[in-house]
């Protein structure tokens, strides 16, 4: 494994329901980012169709694997990339069960896929109308260190982050749509979720406008002293290729012992808590 890795974090603007057309951009990023020296090329969540596609959505899924992975994964072992990216999810057993899910693939393959947890359904989000939660963390090692995968409204819930940093994840990866008027609430998130865990958190979010729904950038890789380091602009495309070393983790732990200090009962308590809630 590498101590250091350089991460491509691929903001862009999907054309709604232009599957094509998307991973066409897929394609066009990850060569640019591997030319920039990138090991991992991040893409936003459900960045294969666009955001907004309410009921296309069942027209729109594929299984995993299916089709556009067997074309990642093709992708990646042309460039000799990892790639992350979004997608929904059609279920191998139903015709209508459908996840928000990012898939994970890299030049030897599928490595793994992890299912959005928590489906927003207030304001301007419907992911439950259309959405089933997944109920697994995921964690993946790889030549490129220990990664985790979450999801935009994932980072609300601390749990789905600390659950995969105790499975090791010395990386984690959120993709997110989120729209501007949720920009300073990712932007404390991020940091927090870095910061308590002590572990590097790559947040790549869509740009642009769908159907009227703006989605404000500004992807980031935070350390795990919560620190940015590096961070794309705001509101459009962009591709940010940046580095993170590993050794970091050693230094911040003792700092921020946050891990060593952790008092399990406490989870025995929140379960009790929420059930009464």
């Amino acid at each position: 494994m590498k101590d250091r890795i350089k991460l491509a974090l691929a903001q862009i603007s999907s054309k709604r329901e232009g599957k094509k057309e998307n991973f066409l951009k897929f394609e066009k990023l990850t060569m640019k980012a591997k030319e920039q020296g990138a090991d991992l090329a991040v893409f936003p969540e459900l960045s294969l169709t666009g955001y907004v596609v309410k009921d296309q959505i069942y027209e729109l899924a594929e299984t995993i694997p299916g089709p556009t992975v067997e074309k990642a994964e093709k992708l990646a072992r042309q460039t000799e990339m990892h790639i992350i990216f979004g997608m929904p999810e059609l279920s191998e057993k139903t015709k209508a069960t459908i996840f928000n899910t990012a898939v994970f693939v890299g030049p030897d393959g599928f490595i793994g896929k992890y299912r959005k947890m928590y489906l927003p359904t207030h304001s301007v989000f419907e992911e439950k109308r259309y959405f089933r939660p997944g109920y697994q963390p995921a964690v993946f090692q790889t030549d490129l260190g220990t990664i985790g995968l979450c999801i935009c409204y994932d980072l609300f819930f601390p749990e789905v982050t600390r659950l995969a940093r105790l499975k090791g994840a010395q990386l984690i990866v959120c993709i997110s749509a989120s729209p501007a008027v949720r920009r300073s609430y990712f932007e404390v998130l991020t940091s927090a979720r870095a910061l308590e865990n002590t572990a590097f958190l790559a947040y790549v979010n869509l740009a642009g406008v769908e159907d009227g729904l703006q989605f404000w950038g500004g992807s980031r890789l935070v350390n795990p002293a919560g620190d940015i380091v590096a961070k794309a602009k705001y509101d459009e495309e962009d591709l940010v290729t940046c580095e993170l070393d590993y050794r970091d983790l050693r230094i911040a732990e003792p700092f921020i012992p946050t891990l060593r200090d952790l008092r399990p009962e406490i989870f025995d308590k929140l379960k009790e808590c929420s059930e009464d809630i």
